[in-house]
């Protein structure tokens, strides 16, 4: 959520940022938000002149006693007052949840170095790393290599369950565990404290966390109840301070998270949707921080550079995206995406990294204090980053990693938790 402040004193840097990110139909929004506060404001001042109005007659209306004098009128004109107020107090409220309403569908604020553009093929390459694998032998997908492993049932997924869920099997689960482990341990090693969520969140953290928009695209919602299924770890890590006021003493908090996530994926029509991509449950391994204003950008980097070392220890190819403005989403300030190298030539992404800023901090009322009995400093800012999606992980391993005679080598790095070198057929 921007800050009502920003709108009022500078809604030009709001102008530039809707223009940047091609949201020109949010522009009319500015001077609507700026028109609501002034009156919202004008309201505040009449209340406050109603009270004020309230004191005087009390010590009017005290003075005539003491003269022997009516008091009739200034009691009536006092009691007439609540009243008053209550009216406008109801008017305040409602323009309130209007500039509210705006206020939660602008975008967060971009970053100066966050490319323009229209859509992914926009983004900007930093850099790549390893080299694509070299077969000697027609490679396969995926999916067709853990068909004829039998390593994966997807008709019978669809048939109890509908299109992208799977049954995994045999060591392709113990695959989906052993990468798991590797983050975990990985993270935790450097001072990550390791959080298992609610797998369920109510509407109103989750309206703090994420874009409203992702309600009808993304989450599933629990029938006749308030909760929805997490989309991703980072939802109710990012939540968990709702409300509360941090020392900044106790700041930075690292997390990783472990948690199945649920995602309906509508809306991706003409998206790859192949095998493991696009899938609708999956696990995950998320890394989150609540971190000072003053270097919430250095966090950002500590927070790439240990999803690019996972990757780097996995020995997969991949590469390093600048997102740009026409596909970064509103909730980000800015984000870097790893790809991996996929069989058909074509780099995919498989997690992202995110500064979010004070943006989900200000919508979840998340603050800081410098010291203990002082009023709050500001917001905090928060960073997600996709630490190893098992899925695309598996899915790039399975690609990258497959042999001529159809088993899969497992990296070295898992080989600890799988307790094997290689994937075959049983």
């Amino acid at each position: 959520m921007l800050d009502i402040n920003l709108i009022r004193n500078n809604p030009n840097v709001v102008r530039a940022d809707l223009k940047k990110r091609n949201e020109k139909e949010k522009l009319a929004w500015i001077d609507e938000t700026i028109r609501l506060d002034k009156e919202w404001r004008g309201l505040r001042i009449k209340t406050d002149k109603l009270r004020h109005r309230r004191n005087e007659i009390a010590l009017e209306i005290g003075k005539l006693k003491k003269e022997g004098k009516d008091t009739s009128e200034k009691i009536k004109e006092v009691a007439e007052i609540p009243k008053k107020i209550e009216e406008i107090e109801k008017e305040i409220q409602k323009k309130r949840e209007e500039i509210n309403y705006y206020l939660m569908r602008f975008p967060n604020i971009l970053h100066e170095t966050v490319p323009v553009g229209i859509d992914d093929h926009d983004n900007v390459e930093i850099k790549r790393i390893g080299s694509p694998p070299q077969f000697n032998f027609e490679p396969k997908s995926h999916l067709d290599i853990l068909l004829d492993l039998d390593l994966i049932d997807q008709k019978r997924a669809a048939k109890i369950t509908g299109h992208g869920f799977y049954y995994l099997k045999g060591d392709l689960v113990k695959l989906d565990r052993a990468i798991m482990s590797y983050a975990i341990d990985f993270l935790t090693e450097r001072g990550y404290t390791l959080i298992e969520p609610p797998f369920m969140m109510k509407r109103k953290p989750y309206e703090g966390v994420t874009d409203l928009g992702d309600f009808e695209n993304v989450m599933y919602k629990i029938e006749n109840d308030d909760r929805y299924l997490i989309a991703t770890s980072e939802h109710p890590m990012a939540a968990m301070f709702m409300n509360e006021v941090i020392h900044k003493d106790t700041l930075p908090i690292k997390l990783v998270g472990f948690s199945p996530c649920f995602r309906r994926e509508v809306g991706t029509h003409g998206k790859y949707t192949k095998g493991l991509f696009r899938m609708h449950q999956f696990n995950k391994i998320e890394q989150f921080i609540f971190s000072p204003p003053d270097n919430s950008w250095e966090f950002h980097e500590e927070l790439q550079k240990n999803s690019e070392e996972l990757y780097k220890q996995l020995g997969l190819h991949f590469r390093v995206v600048n997102v740009c403005t026409g596909d970064i989403g509103a909730i980000a300030a800015k984000k870097y995406d790893i790809e991996t190298w996929m069989i058909d030539g074509t780099f995919r992404e498989v997690g992202s990294n995110s500064n979010c800023t004070d943006y989900q901090a200000r919508r979840l009322n998340i603050r800081y204090r410098k010291e203990e009995g002082k009023p709050p400093a500001g917001y905090v800012h928060t960073l997600n980053n996709t630490a190893l999606a098992t899925s695309r992980a598996m899915l790039s391993i399975v690609e990258q990693f497959q042999r001529e005679d159809g088993t899969i080598t497992v990296p070295k790095v898992l080989r600890k938790y799988t307790g094997f070198e290689k994937i075959e057929k049983e």
